[in-house]
């Protein structure tokens, strides 16, 4: 299985998503999309079409319009988001769960190359069917916390703080919050997003 531009697009826009939406920004416009990722507006719409047919995102007209989730973090899993994107995981098409087709083989059941594919296309499915954009969005947010980087769309909502206290703690509220955001001021995040900070 190979990812391709299109996978990897709408991967990163799913992400993008997720991390708005947890930072209390859970409608994008496109052009912030395309901007922050540095892809194609126009290639960007096309992916976003086909993710808003299969359910996975929803969008709003109008000045305030973009795109939003259309199901929570936790019920979308990587593996499905590739499958619709880029179809069957399975390198070869006679080992594919979702799309098989025999292949040229002439005895398929006792053809080691086909073994060892199986072994690929289970060792592929399981990494990316367990994984959901919630898993994703929190180790992203954590990595930032950690690196102390100003995640992108913060400037548009909350501090980063309210939203990563530590475990145990609850967000950060009234001058304390305001206090917490200046920590983020000065981090090595994008200087267009501390400027905004």
């Amino acid at each position: 299985m190979k990812l391709s531009k299109r996978g990897e697009y709408a991967l990163r826009a799913l992400i993008d998503l997720g991390i708005a939406a947890e930072l209390g920004w859970p409608m994008l416009q496109v052009s912030e999309l395309a901007t922050k990722e540095k892809l194609p507006i126009k290639f960007l719409e096309q992916i976003f079409t086909q993710l808003k047919a299969a359910g996975y995102v929803k969008s709003r007209r109008g000045k305030f319009g973009g795109y939003s989730l259309a199901r929570p973090t936790s019920r979308i899993k990587f593996g499905a988001i590739i499958r619709l994107i880029e179809g069957p995981l399975a390198p070869i098409r006679c080992v594919s769960q979702t799309s098989y087709a025999r292949c040229s083989c002439p005895d398929e059941v006792h053809c080691g190359l086909r073994m060892l594919m199986f072994d690929v296309r289970n060792a592929i499915s399981t990494v990316l069917d367990r994984f959901t954009l919630a898993d994703i969005v929190e180790i992203t947010l954590r990595k930032y916390r950690r690196d102390k980087v100003t995640p992108p769309f913060l400037h548009r909502s909350i501090p980063l703080t309210a939203i990563l206290s530590e475990q145990g703690e609850p967000p950060i509220r009234g001058r304390r919050r305001v206090e917490a955001f200046k920590q983020f001021s000065g981090s090595r995040g994008s200087q267009s997003h501390n400027a905004r900070a």
